[in-house]
C-alpha cells in the first residue's frame, strides 16, 4: 500500500507552481503592449514580406483596385466595350463573297447577249456561278454517256491561262486571273443547254452542227462583250471573240462527239 502511494505522488509531482503562472501572465502583457506601440508607430502597416489581408491592401492610398482585378477608368471601359453586336455583323455569304443578286445579273447578261453588261459587276472575281455551270456541263455529259469531267476542268484551266495572257497584252489596265475565270465560266451556260439537248437527241448531224455553231457564237459573243465592257476595249471586241470561239469550240466538240 505504501508503494502505491509513493507511485501516486511521483506521477503527479511537477515543478510548476502558482508563482510561475503569474510571471508568465506579466511577460505576455508586456509583450502585447510592446507590439501595440510598434503598430501605432508604423501606421498599422505590416512589415515587408509578411502576409497582409485584402482589406489592408484596399485601405492603402497607392492601390485602388482589388486583388487580381486592375482598375479601369471610364474611358478605358468605353474602348473595351464592343462597338458592334452580333446583329451588325455581315452575313456568312457576304464574308465568303457569294452575292446571289450579282450572280443572277451575270446570268441574265449571258442569256441576253443584246443586254449591255455592267462592267463594275463583271469585273468581280466570282467563281460560284462558273463552278456550278462546270458541274452542270459535266453532269449533262454524264447523262449522255460521256465521262468528261477531267476534260472540262482541264480545258477550262488552260483556256483561262491563255485568255489571261492575251488580255493582259491587249489591254492597258490589265485583268486578274479570277476575273477571266469568272467571265469564261459564266459564258459556259449556253454550252450547258447544248449538252442538255444532247441527252434527248443526237447532235451528229446537220441540225446538231448548226446548233453547235450557234451556241459557240453565243458564248463567244457574250464573253467578248463582257470583257470589252470591263476592260474598256469596245473597239477590240472581234479580236477577243476569236480566241473565245476557239475555246468554246473545244467544249462543243466534247458535247457533239
Amino acid at each position: 500500500m505504501s508503494n502505491f502511494e509513493q507511485l501516486h505522488l511521483d506521477f503527479y509531482q511537477s515543478n510548476y507552481n502558482i508563482d510561475d503562472q503569474e510571471e508568465c501572465d506579466n511577460s505576455y502583457g508586456s509583450n502585447e503592449n510592446l507590439s501595440g506601440s510598434r503598430k501605432s508607430q508604423t501606421g498599422e502597416h505590416p512589415p515587408a514580406g509578411a502576409f497582409a489581408p485584402s482589406e489592408m491592401l484596399l485601405s492603402s492610398p497607392s492601390y485602388t483596385g482589388q486583388i487580381l482585378q486592375p482598375t479601369y477608368s471610364p474611358n478605358t471601359l468605353f474602348h473595351l466595350s464592343y462597338a458592334d453586336g452580333f446583329d451588325e455583323e455581315p452575313a456568312l455569304l457576304e464574308e465568303l463573297g457569294i452575292n446571289f443578286v450579282h450572280i443572277w445579273q451575270k446570268t441574265l447578261t449571258v442569256l441576253n447577249p443584246m443586254k449591255p453588261a455592267d462592267g463594275s459587276i463583271m469585273n468581280e472575281t466570282d467563281l460560284t456561278g462558273p463552278m456550278v455551270f462546270c458541274l452542270a456541263l459535266g453532269a449533262t455529259l454524264l447523262l449522255a454517256g460521256k465521262v468528261h469531267f477531267s476534260y472540262v476542268y482541264g480545258m477550262s484551266a488552260i483556256g483561262c491561262l491563255a485568255m489571261h495572257a492575251l488580255l493582259n497584252l491587249m489591254s492597258v489596265s490589265g485583268v486578274s486571273h479570277g476575273c477571266v475565270a469568272s467571265v469564261l465560266g459564266y459564258c459556259l451556260l449556253p454550252m450547258v443547254i447544248l449538252s442538255s439537248s444532247a441527252v434527248v437527241f443526237s447532235l451528229q448531224g446537220t441540225l446538231g452542227t448548226l446548233l453547235a455553231l450557234f451556241i459557240i457564237g453565243w458564248c463567244s459573243f457574250s464573253a467578248s462583250k463582257i470583257f470589252t465592257s470591263a476592260l474598256a476595249m469596245e473597239e477590240q471586241q472581234l479580236l477577243i471573240a476569236y480566241p473565245c470561239a476557239l475555246l468554246y469550240g473545244l467544249f462543243a466538240l466534247l458535247t457533239v462527239f
